[in-house]
């Protein structure tokens, strides 16, 4: 109960649900396979099982919103049919599904339901209003969507209003941010486990405390490394992927007409300058790649930076870089990590996130993980439950750990406090 008093947000272990309709908001989108259309990690889904455990009970009459994908994540967007038939299998009763998000068919399956009973709505991404692309030209406040499509259809079927869906905090859409407007409002299990492991990781975390940053997407990362330094909170950055090669530009090194050219026909070379400023102030926290390596005639090469610039497209961190990291990871009290340090889906480039995943899952700090390449990374390689928490949020835990308020939390705290 002290962690419900700190973050401001009432947990469902306040509240009594037996027989009420919930209105369930979870996160499980998924990863899904490309050619086959099927999902390939189930690990949002299984993180949503205890709050559906309770809920179930409770004798609630749960009513289940979710997304998966989205109009900037288009071969991702498909149907909740698959998932409803997980949580069947994981849950031991049946979670029915209803291809309709809140239209007629969707209505009358929420008021049919009994008590015990589950049923998924369809895509949230269905519809407009729910898209990235309407949330960032219409920008609407919470009190602006009580009369969107999605509201107005499914508050009079329900009495309260339960969230879960920490990984999708930072979305300021109507199934996020409007039902805590007019309803009875609690979070649900998994977002004070996901609170609670950044909490520990941005305000106590164990020294030392290590940052792994990699990956391709790296303006989160650079807006979280600016909190974590300046704060204190992070006594090491271990930089590999983008952020490696930005770090090396900063600092002064030609790393090829390659490299350079995939930096800025994404505009990430914007990043070199803030990139400069935080080696000049922090220089003996941030650890950047020693060498690097590439692909020639077929094979694995490695270069040191000292002999740079070369004309290859370099996609991992080198062996010298490896050792590096893999100390500084053992002798770390806490272990954060955002992004694989280098092209791991091609075998000749996969040393460096392999090495660090092996040393995390060795290593006796508290490890958090998260971002979908990250966790999909990390069970290639090892155990995860080597991995003190898996997170099931990437850009609202990097977010969060960037001291951000985001759209959620924001709701969450208001409708505490009404």
């Amino acid at each position: 109960m002290d962690e419900v008093r700190v973050n401001g947000i009432k947990s469902i272990e306040e509240v009594d649900y037996r027989g009420k309709t919930v209105l369930v908001r979870l996160d499980i989108n998924s990863p899904i396979d490309a050619k086959t259309k099927k999902i390939v990690s189930e690990n949002r889904i299984d993180k949503s099982l205890p709050t559906l455990n309770y809920l179930i009970n409770q004798n609630a009459k749960i009513a289940i919103i979710a997304h998966q994908g989205d109009t900037l994540d288009y071969k991702n967007l498909i149907s909740l049919k698959e998932h409803s038939e997980k949580l069947t299998e994981k849950l031991g009763r049946e979670v029915k599904y209803v291809d309709d998000v809140c239209g007629p068919a969707a209505q009358e399956a929420v008021k049919n339901l009994s008590e015990g009973e589950l049923v998924i709505l369809g895509n949230l991404r269905y519809l407009t209003e729910e898209v990235s692309t309407f949330e960032n030209d219409v920008k609407l406040k919470p009190s602006e969507m009580l009369n969107t499509y999605l509201v107005r259809n499914l508050v009079p079927l329900v009495d309260c209003y339960v969230n879960d869906a920490f990984a999708a905090a930072h979305r300021n859409a109507p199934s996020m941010v409007a039902f805590q407007e007019i309803l009875p409002t609690a979070a649900g299990l998994l977002m004070f486990k996901e609170l609670s492991a950044l909490t520990k990781v941005m305000e106590s975390p164990d020294k030392p405390a290590v940052f792994v940053l990699g990956g391709a997407k790296i303006s989160d990362a650079f807006g979280m490394m600016k909190q974590v330094l300046e704060n204190g909170t992070a006594d090491k950055i271990l930089a590999s992927g983008i952020t490696g090669h930005i770090m090396l530009m900063a600092k002064g090194y030609s790393i090829g007409d390659a490299n350079e050219k995939f930096i800025k026909d994404r505009s990430l070379d914007v990043f070199i300058k803030p990139a400069r400023e935080y080696l000049s102030k922090y220089s003996d926290k941030i650890i950047f790649p020693r060498d690097l390596a590439y692909e020639k005639n077929g094979e694995r090469e490695e270069i040191s930076i000292d002999n740079l610039p070369i004309d290859e497209l370099c996609m991992d961190i080198g062996h010298k870089t490896i050792e590096i990291y893999e100390e500084e990871i053992l002798k770390a009290g806490t272990i954060f990590v955002n992004g694989p340090s280098g092209v791991y889906e091609k075998e000749l480039f996969e040393d460096g996130t392999k090495a660090i995943w092996n040393a995390i899952a060795k290593s006796k700090g508290y490890s958090v993980i998260g971002g979908g390449d990250t966790v999909s990374a990390a069970q290639k390689y090892v155990d995860l439950s080597n991995v003190n928490y898996v997170c099931t949020a990437g850009g609202a835990m990097v977010r969060f750990l960037s001291g951000v308020e985001m759209p959620l939390i924001k709701a969450m705290k208001n409708a505490y406090n009404k």
